[in-house]
């Protein structure tokens, strides 16, 4: 049996080719001409290294990381593209660089999400004495960071405070990937409810995208959880007992689900808050739970097994022996997988979900239709 430290410590979720041909939704001329990005290991393009990312998945800066499409480890939580790497090139814009290390001019945007970032502040998380290896970013984090990379550019108001602030926000998009599910994994097995956890952390992403509107931002896309009861590291831990129709964890597809229907209300009261802006909700539970239904109409084999692991079948994942441990091994085509390390995705699914949220049926508005508001703005 894993120790309580132990398993406590790896039941942590850690949330932490060429351009796609996409429907007429989305046009080839792109009115975005930089992206400021947010979230956590799901949209993490390199604000995270090996020694400093959630330890459970302590070999992001090495092979077989980055395998399929750059070739080299480039600190993302994939064997390649992430979503927001799929949405640069459908914009037509160069990957975005991660904050940490990046100097200078940003003409194109740059990402502030960091694996393992919760949506609740870590003052939460250490008054409850649970921050055993725990990641101690959070969105309020990126908020800062954001702040100071808006100083460094001279922008100290809003949009339409000075020419410089006119120049950062200017035809810029902002993309706040998904967050929060590292804050329900925080918790497992401690005496704060999920309830708990559901209001704080809504509360605390309101906050951040209230920030954000009052700065003057007028297009903002937003993602909800993805049904975490379907990666192989919450199937391993689960009672076998405890699945639902699509084969995953139902407790904790439950769980994610409950969030979303909540989160989607917040946004709306956002979009009456703030009438003047575009705020497009994309529905990464239903999107993910589509290709789950159907995996081979999406060209997967291996819904459920992770590519990059230790274990073999069903799932081929253990806790001690991630990807890019010593024990562990991949496998020779992560394209047929949904998975890559028992958390994350591969890039071929990031591919699919990228381009059921570009194309417009799973993001509401339709993608196509900011895109459309933005040029005749």
């Amino acid at each position: 049996m894993v120790a309580p430290s132990t398993y406590f410590s790896f039941v942590v979720f850690f949330f932490c080719s060429s351009n796609f041909a996409f429907n007429s939704a989305v046009q080839t001329t792109s009115p975005f001409k930089k992206i400021y990005a947010f979230g956590d290991s799901f949209t993490d393009t390199g604000n995270t290294r090996s020694a400093s990312g959630p330890t459970g998945f302590g070999h992001v800066s090495s092979r077989p990381y980055g395998s399929t499409f750059f070739h080299h480890p480039t600190n993302r939580y994939s064997d390649g593209r992430l979503v927001i790497d799929f949405v640069t090139e459908t914009l037509s814009l160069p990957y975005l660089p991660p904050y940490r290390g990046h100097k200078g001019n940003a003409p194109h945007g740059v990402n502030f999400a960091f694996a393992g970032s919760t949506a609740i502040n870590h003052a939460f998380f250490v008054k409850n004495n649970l921050t055993l290896d725990m990641t101690p970013q959070s969105i309020q984090t990126q908020m800062n960071w954001f702040n100071k990379f808006l100083e460094s550019q001279g922008c100290k108001g809003t949009v339409s405070s000075s020419p410089e602030c006119k120049a950062v926000f200017d035809d810029a998009l902002i993309w706040v990937g998904e967050i929060g599910v590292n804050d329900y994994a925080y918790t497992v097995g401690s005496s704060v409810s999920s309830d708990t956890i559901r209001k704080l952390a809504i509360s605390s992403v309101t906050g951040f995208l209230q920030t954000l509107l009052k700065k003057g931002v007028k297009h903002v896309v937003v993602q909800g959880l993805p049904p975490t009861g379907c990666l192989p590291l919450a199937m391993v831990l689960a009672s076998e007992d405890d699945r639902d129709d699509l084969g995953c964890v139902k407790s904790a597809n439950n769980q994610s689900y409950t969030h979303n229907v909540v989160y989607q209300k917040t946004v709306q009261d956002l979009r009456n808050q703030f009438p003047d802006a575009v705020i497009a909700y994309l529905d990464y539970w239903n999107a993910y739970a589509a290709v789950m239904k159907n995996p081979k109409k999406y060209g997967f084999e291996e819904p459920f097994m992770a590519c990059c692991g230790s274990g073999g079948p069903p799932y081929n994942f253990e806790v001690f022996s991630t990807c890019g441990t010593s024990q562990a091994s991949v496998c020779s085509n992560p394209s047929q997988y949904i998975n890559w390390d028992g958390v994350h995705l591969t890039e071929a699914m990031y591919k699919a979900l990228s381009h059921m949220f570009m194309s417009g049926t799973f993001s509401h508005p339709p993608f196509g239709s900011l895109m459309d508001r933005k040029q005749h703005v």
